[in-house]
């Protein structure tokens, strides 16, 4: 079975942020690890190397496929800024409404600027996400 690319390890976070070129995206990166460490209470990790997460948990698939992953996590990507949640598909629509200007996928938020949301519909997505992982995976 292969082995997960995506595992937690000990780079620094600021370091990572700190080399990226937009001085727009450094900062939001910067205050989204602010706004996920105050909400989430862990301390952001990198995980792989290019991921800011925050707690973990672990999964196992029906195949037999396990790991770690983040609770809640993003990535300052050179096109947008992934973010990685787990909202509950009942209210994802609802509550992404709220956000602002973003794009979606299932597993992730993407925007551009922090500036382009709502702050407060975030943190409470943040929320709502990280409370949906740790119901699933605890």
């Amino acid at each position: 079975m292969a082995k997960n690319k995506t595992t937690e390890t000990e780079s620094s976070v600021a370091d990572f942020i700190n080399v990226i070129d937009d001085e727009i995206k450094r900062n939001d990166a910067f205050e989204l690890a602010k706004i996920m460490k105050k909400i989430s209470g862990f301390e952001p990790k990198m995980w792989g190397t290019g991921i800011i997460g925050f707690g973990s948990y672990h999964y196992k698939y029906a195949s037999g496929h396990e790991g770690d992953a983040p609770l809640i996590a993003f990535s300052p990507r050179k096109a947008s800024i992934s973010l990685y949640l787990n909202i509950p598909t009942e209210s994802r629509d609802e509550l992404l409404l709220q956000l602002g200007k973003h794009k979606s996928a299932k597993a992730c938020v993407y925007i551009k600027k922090l500036i382009d949301i709502d702050l407060v519909a975030l943190q409470n997505i943040i929320s709502i996400s990280l409370e949906n992982s740790k119901k699933l995976y605890s």
